[in-house]
């Protein structure tokens, strides 16, 4: 049975059902509103129990640590070393869903003060929470991870102590501490954290660990143990190190995405005040593949506000360094989540969605998190704009060849949209699109004016790719790879009017597979050195359909298996010159003369009676009578449509 046939099944590694990383992780951005709130974040901790680490993004204020296991009244912060903190009444609610906040405390609800949610859910060969009393000379505690743990964290509870860290990444991890309070590098002592398997971690005589009589409490991170997805066999996290070259550069390959990254010194000598701290990135704060970008960091360490930096951004298999800001030789440790979802969707909703700017930030509003947009103002002629979590501040424009441009404004920073980056006119209207398997996918490299295969986690072969040069000092097309189009080698451009074309030079001559597509040495996409950004899509059955048609001059209907029909189609006549006709339900498709707009150049506003497409049950009508040009007898056409 296929990994697809399981997962459609519900299937996992031995009939049991599959579990992905969005079951048992989230990193959730919310503001506080002074009373009371629920955080729904689709993990469910009443049942499985797990930990709710929030932080105060914007303030000086503690890191609360709520712990299923020690209650909805109590917590630890990891920037001191106080025992077990009694807010006096239930001041956390842990739900199937998520969690409820039932105080207007400064550290995770103040009123308009901005914070971040992280959740870890207990599950086997992620992440697992053991308290134990205890015995003053050394005893061996069991564990439900199920595997060999890569870090350990462990709080003495009843009274004040440091946070000791067991990380396989040290050189001696059973002789060499960290401590998660404290700045300073690692320490060495064989009486804390000296031996661990797969059900089981030995603690030696030391106070912080294993006081007479002493409750504790401790945090047990997988590291690469399976587990995932719809064979049971994806890794979702892993504990390492890395070093940094002279140049201040890194390169650490995961074999999979990060959303979530946390790294400490080892060894502090060189390295500069605030790089000596524990650092978590996280891709719902802005980590990005910039090196001009403003990724947040804050330190678990300390109380202090986050602050932009631009130390590490993430690649389709891991993370790097961005603009050599890591001075020493290192080593560093890490801890990594990978990036999710990981489940194929099923509901279109999740994954597009459509807006008109409400005039404040996030500009354009969707119930899920966006990982990608376009945006336009339909009534002027102008930039049909792209920018993506990825890129951060900057952004690109279809209707020109230029390099990307830069707002300060325009940071990713939202669970709920997709900002405008400027004071958003009712008149501009907004795309979403969230990264998903199977439907799509946004993957950013840096080009080598040869030939190279670009990693990507589609997680099937891309049906249109949309790629485009993105290095400031030098312009390209965006160029469009199809599979409607038959031929490898053939092209177009998203920004021209120009029929299908081939070269060898983009594509190599390689169809793309569902883990890599190939380029040639084109200077468009491809030129060495320079910064690339694409955009992958697929046919999802009633998600989204990469297709084509042959026109017959009258009218036709385009049966994309969508059971409410189109909302969204850009369509483009490949066998000559033609423009990109984009139509949407947020603007019409229910009369013949509803408007469509270009992504290509010249710039213009919509064009209001010509429209000649509609939504139908299935997918999209085309009637000929009103505009010739969309469905010309003979001519050749594909499209992308999403439900």
């Amino acid at each position: 049975m296929s990994s697809t046939q399981q997962l459609l099944l519900g299937e996992g590694a031995g009939g049991s059902a599959p579990v992905f990383i969005e079951d048992v992780y989230s990193t959730y951005l919310y503001t506080g509103n002074g009373s009371t709130q629920t955080i729904t974040n689709n993990i469910d901790l009443s049942t499985k129990g797990g930990l709710v680490w929030i932080k105060n993004r914007g303030a000086v204020e503690l890191h609360q640590w709520w712990t299923t296991d020690l209650g909805g009244q109590n917590y630890l912060r990891s920037n001191g070393t106080d025992g077990l903190f009694n807010s006096g009444s239930a001041a956390i609610t842990y739900n199937t869903t998520g969690f409820s906040l039932n105080t207007s405390s400064s550290a995770n609800n103040a009123n308009a003060n901005t914070y971040v949610g992280w959740t870890f859910r207990k599950q086997p060969k992620f992440f697992d929470i053991v308290t134990y009393t205890g015995n003053g000379t050394s005893q061996t505690i069991s564990h439900n991870l199920g595997s060999t743990p890569g870090s350990i964290f462990v709080k003495r509870t009843d009274t004040a102590a440091n946070w000791i860290v067991y990380h396989i990444g040290l050189s001696s991890p059973n002789g060499i501490h960290l401590k998660l309070n404290s700045s300073n590098g690692q320490d060495g002592n064989n009486d804390m954290v000296n031996g661990t398997s797969s059900t089981t971690f030995s603690v030696g005589s030391e106070v912080a660990v294993n006081a007479s009589g002493g409750t504790y409490v401790a945090y047990l991170f997988a590291h690469n143990a399976g587990g995932f997805g719809a064979l049971g066999t994806d890794n979702v996290i892993s504990c390492g190190s890395f070093s940094v070259d002279g140049a201040g550069s890194f390169s650490v390959n995961l074999g999979y995405e990060p959303q979530w990254v946390m790294i400490k010194s080892v060894d502090n000598t060189s390295v500069s005040a605030i790089r000596q701290n524990w650092i978590i990135y996280d891709t719902m704060r802005n980590l990005q593949v910039q090196t001009q970008g403003q990724a947040a960091r804050l330190l678990p360490n300390s109380d202090a506000a986050e602050s932009s930096s631009n130390e590490i951004g993430p690649t389709a298999t891991g993370f790097e360094s961005i603009g050599n800001q890591n001075p020493s030789t290192g080593p560093y440790i890490y801890i990594a989540i990978r990036r999710g979802p990981m489940k194929t969707p099923t509901d279109p909703t999740k994954v597009f969605a459509m807006a008109t700017a409400v005039g404040t930030e996030p500009a354009f509003v969707s119930n899920a998190v966006v990982d990608m947009g376009f945006n336009f103002n339909k009534t002027l002629a102008g930039l049909f704009v792209n920018q993506s979590r990825l890129m951060g501040a900057f952004y690109l424009n279809t209707r020109s060849t230029d390099a990307e441009g830069v707002e300060s404004s325009r940071v990713w920073d939202y669970m709920n949209g997709m900002l405008d980056g400027q004071t958003a006119s009712v008149n501009n209207v907004g795309y979403m699109f969230g990264r998903a398997p199977g439907f799509f996918d946004v993957a950013c490299y840096t080009g080598n004016g040869a030939t190279q295969n670009i990693s990507h986690n589609l997680g099937v072969a891309p049906e249109l790719m949309i790629v485009k040069k993105r290095s400031v000092g030098g312009t390209s097309n965006w160029c469009v790879y199809a599979t409607p189009l038959a031929n490898v080698d053939a092209f177009l451009f998203l920004n021209e009017v120009d029929a299908v074309s081939t070269a060898s030079v983009l594509w190599n001559s390689t169809a793309p597979t569902n883990t890599v597509f190939s380029l040639g040495g084109s200077t468009n996409i491809n030129q060495s050195g320079a910064t690339c950004i694409a955009y992958l899509f697929a046919t999802l059955a009633g998600i989204s359909k990469v297709g084509s048609y042959t026109g017959n001059g009258t009218t036709q209907t385009i049966n994309c298996g969508f059971p409410s029909g189109v909302r969204w189609v850009m369509i483009k006549r490949t066998d000559t010159t033609s423009g990109w006709y984009v139509y949407d339900t947020l603007r019409g498709m229910t009369v013949l003369t509803d408007p469509y707009v270009f992504t290509n150049a010249p710039a213009a506003a919509e064009v209001a009676t010509l429209g000649s497409v509609t939504t139908v049950a299935t997918g999209f009508a085309l009637d000929s009578a009103i505009l010739a040009a969309i469905n010309v007898s003979a001519g050749n056409y594909i499209f992308l449509a999403f439900a």
